[in-house]
């Protein structure tokens, strides 16, 4: 999810920065001054626009970070001649393999970074989370579908294949190494592809 944030407004930026401070710290080390320096913007306009404080930030930044998640999904399958489940899942998880490989270092997905930290004390968040996990998995099913995977299999697998990335992320994260991350895009593509035994739709 490291994507620029250079062609948004004020507002946006700060959404922006505040997903990409989560993703890198977590939500309690994310303070409202860190994210207005971060976006560029006075620290007063953060009042202005979130007049719910932080938790509103958290929150717009989580539901942000699942939209994006989610149009991802028609960019990868664009990007491949021949698009089958597999493939899909390992443009997933490349995103973040091409980053480490990029910066030297991985940071963790907003979303799952603001559920742990604060699902169990803050409701709100956890109602967005859940909704940006939601924004994110209906893509997947979708082009699932779209390959060939049968209608009652698709929203599983792609519940499925978010869960195993993220899990792979934490361990990454964790080992400072992509090896979770590459384990699970060869080891899940079998059966993934294997699922697809419909023919895909036009």
């Amino acid at each position: 999810m490291a994507v620029s944030g250079s062609q948004r407004g004020p507002r946006e930026r700060m959404v922006f920065s505040a997903a990409q401070l989560i993703r890198r710290q977590g939500v309690g080390a994310t303070g409202m001054r860190d994210v207005a320096v971060h976006a560029g913007a006075p620290r007063g306009s953060l009042q202005h626009y979130f007049p719910g404080g932080k938790e509103q930030l958290v929150n717009e930044a989580v539901a942000w970070a699942g939209r994006y998640a989610g149009r991802r999904v028609a960019r990868f399958m664009a990007g491949m001649p021949e698009p089958t489940p597999g493939g899909l899942f390992a443009a997933m998880v490349r995103q973040w393999t091409d980053e480490y490989e990029t910066d030297g270092l991985l940071a963790g997905c907003p979303v799952a970074a603001a559920t742990v930290d604060c699902a169990h004390e803050t409701e709100s968040t956890r109602e967005a989370a859940a909704g940006a996990f939601a924004t994110w998995t209906v893509p997947v099913a979708a082009a699932l579908t779209d390959m060939g995977v049968p209608a009652d299999r698709a929203e599983p697998l792609a519940t499925l294949m978010i869960s195993t990335l993220e899990g792979a992320l934490l361990i990454a994260r964790a080992e400072h190494d992509t090896r979770a991350l590459t384990t699970v895009a060869r080891e899940l593509a079998p059966m993934l592809d294997a699922a697809a035994t419909g023919a895909p739709r036009s």
